[in-house]
């Protein structure tokens, strides 16, 4: 007999979580993002989930959780939701492909359901003009020369590694400033708090202002708006950093709720408004959008990652 009610409760609670998930969304969902009000990733992520609200007919309510390696604040918290797709996550990949290898996170790569890419966001080393160099060799080269320590401020913990590096081969002390985001370090690059910093595409109109000078594009490639900027690789150094961006969810969600969510990235892909928001407006690069192309770039990345760990053990 107590099997018998347990059985039919199972299959009450079966039905009535399948009917939540048809019913999905019935208020509105929330979305966070790594960055603080102003980044690059944050007004992506706003305009990502003004796109959604549409297709999915409710409110998409951006949250900012700055802090950590290269998202992770963000990461933990999205890890730690209920999936039940009512909480969304936008980062830099790094927050799942690097931050979990080289700093204590709560989660693992393993932990995320993987929507979509949604843009790689091209980046660079800023330092004030009014410094004496043209390009990040000179910069080491003047410290080298002077005797001098670089002060660097970081987005996450791979452009920090990458840095570091580089510095090490330099024979330049590096001392390394945390940020909240792209705004925070033009601030204290331009205010004279920081001799170094990396940031995303929201360089450009700084750069070509006058008010910042990009000495390396970080990238593999070299800046779509600044081609004679050269690369890291450009410079002699084997380095480079991705800094695409992703949208994720926590890991098992309904099947009902994730097929709606591929079905509202496909909305988006399919969105010019927002892709030439994406491309012109912040000037990131497109990608392949899609589960799929996501996953297989986390997957590639990690197994990166750890090689590259492995190497400079």
């Amino acid at each position: 007999m107590h099997r018998a009610l347990a059985i039919a409760i199972a299959m009450f609670l079966s039905c009535f979580s399948g009917a939540q998930a048809a019913d999905w969304p019935d208020h509105p969902v929330k979305m966070y993002t790594m960055t603080g009000p102003g980044a690059q990733i944050d007004l992506l992520t706003r305009a990502v989930a003004e796109a959604m609200k549409s297709n999915l007919g409710q409110p998409v309510l951006v949250s900012n959780l700055p802090g950590g390696s290269h998202g992770s604040v963000m990461a933990s918290e999205l890890a730690g939701s209920k999936p039940d797709g009512y909480t969304l996550g936008t980062s830099a990949t790094g927050a799942f492909t690097y931050s979990p290898y080289t700093t204590k996170t709560k989660y693992n790569p393993e932990d995320f359901t993987y929507l979509t890419l949604l843009g790689l966001n091209q980046s660079g080393i800023i330092a004030n003009p009014d410094k004496p160099w043209n390009n990040l060799k000179d910069a080491f080269d003047w410290a080298k020369k002077e005797g001098k320590r670089l002060t660097y401020m970081f987005q996450g913990s791979d452009d920090r590694d990458a840095m570091k590096r580089i510095a090490a081969k330099e024979g330049v002390p590096l001392s390394l400033m945390p940020s909240t985001g792209g705004p925070s370090i033009i601030t204290a690059v331009m205010g004279g708090h920081a001799d170094l910093g990396h940031v995303g595409a929201i360089l450009f109109d700084y750069v070509q202002g006058g008010k910042l000078k990009c000495l390396a594009a970080t990238t593999p490639e070299r800046l779509t708006p600044l081609p004679d900027v050269p690369t890291l690789r450009d410079l002699g150094w084997d380095e480079s950093v991705e800094m695409f961006v992703v949208l994720a969810a926590p890991k098992n969600l309904p099947p009902e709720v994730e097929k709606r969510l591929v079905e509202g990235v496909a909305a988006l892909e399919a969105d010019k408004e927002l892709q030439t928001f994406i491309t012109e407006k912040l000037r990131m690069a497109p990608v392949k959008y899609g589960p799929e192309a996501a996953r297989e770039y986390i997957k590639n990345a990690c197994e990166r990652t750890q090689a590259l760990m492995k190497s400079d053990k």
